[in-house]
């Protein structure tokens, strides 16, 4: 379920100054962005202008609310007993979480110290701003390798490709457990040739524990009319079952575990 977060007057973890934010929602059942049952934060502002995304509604910081680090790590306390029994955790998410390290940085130092599991869902174009002491408080990251080709990354993403690729070879020299994600879009993220070529590259890594196979969907269509935003992908369809079991076969054929 979705809620908002409000000012609570309790802080149970995190030692260090509370730090400013923008919380766009918070889902405290997500089965989805990681292991067991999460409570997924979602945070405001992205740089990326995905084709597909299903989130147009977080592109900027004032699409979310201000919120403390204090208050997060509160309400995320809430749900800490059960969040363990469930195997689960949190995960940050957005919009880029990494649009605002430091509150992220904040809210991992506090969910580690209630013990949690922790997990960071970002695309890795600004994986520069996460330095290595907030990389040291999370368990996991969904990294979303949008293209492995330059010239379709930047048509689906419109920025390059290169910075995204660093941060997957620095997750890899710290050792840093990555679930893979690619979302499957017939006609603009289906070349095989390309996919085989990120398979590849996923396999060398050598901490890339599963690659979700995402096929396409419009489920956010709507968000885009509201917001006024031309999607250009109204008339592309999801991609055919067959096609996306073929997608999961190079990436098993590397040696990967693809689901």
């Amino acid at each position: 379920m979705l809620s908002p977060i409000t000012p609570h007057p309790a802080r149970p973890a995190g030692t260090g100054a509370s730090v400013r934010g923008w919380v766009h929602s918070v889902e405290t059942g997500g089965t989805v962005d990681g292991p067991g049952l999460r409570y997924v934060l979602f945070l405001a502002g992205c740089p990326l202008r995905c084709q597909y995304c299903h989130n147009p509604d977080t592109r900027h910081m004032h699409d979310g609310s201000p919120a403390q680090s204090a208050d997060v790590l509160a309400d995320i306390a809430t749900y800490a007993d059960f969040l363990h029994r469930a195997h689960g955790g949190l995960t940050i998410s957005g919009g880029e979480p990494l649009v605002q390290p430091e509150f992220c940085a904040a809210i991992y130092r506090g969910a580690k110290e209630l013990g949690l599991h922790t997990a960071l869902d970002t695309s890795g174009f600004l994986g520069s701003h996460a330095d290595d002491h907030l990389l040291a408080d999370v368990d996991l990251v969904l990294l979303d390798i949008k293209a492995f080709k330059e010239s379709t990354y930047r048509a689906v993403t419109g920025v390059p490709l290169r910075p995204t690729l660093e941060f997957a070879e620095r997750l890899s020299l710290l050792r840093k457990p990555v679930w893979l994600r690619y979302v499957l879009v017939p006609g603009l993220t289906d070349n095989l040739g390309e996919i085989e070529g990120l398979a590849e590259f996923a396999d060398g890594l050598e901490v890339v524990e599963r690659v979700d196979v995402l096929p396409f969907h419009k489920m956010g269509e709507f968000k885009w009319k509201q917001l006024g935003l031309p999607y250009t992908l109204a008339n592309t369809e999801p991609p055919p079952p067959e096609l996306t079991e073929r997608v999961r076969g190079i990436f098993r054929a590397h040696g990967l575990k693809a689901v």
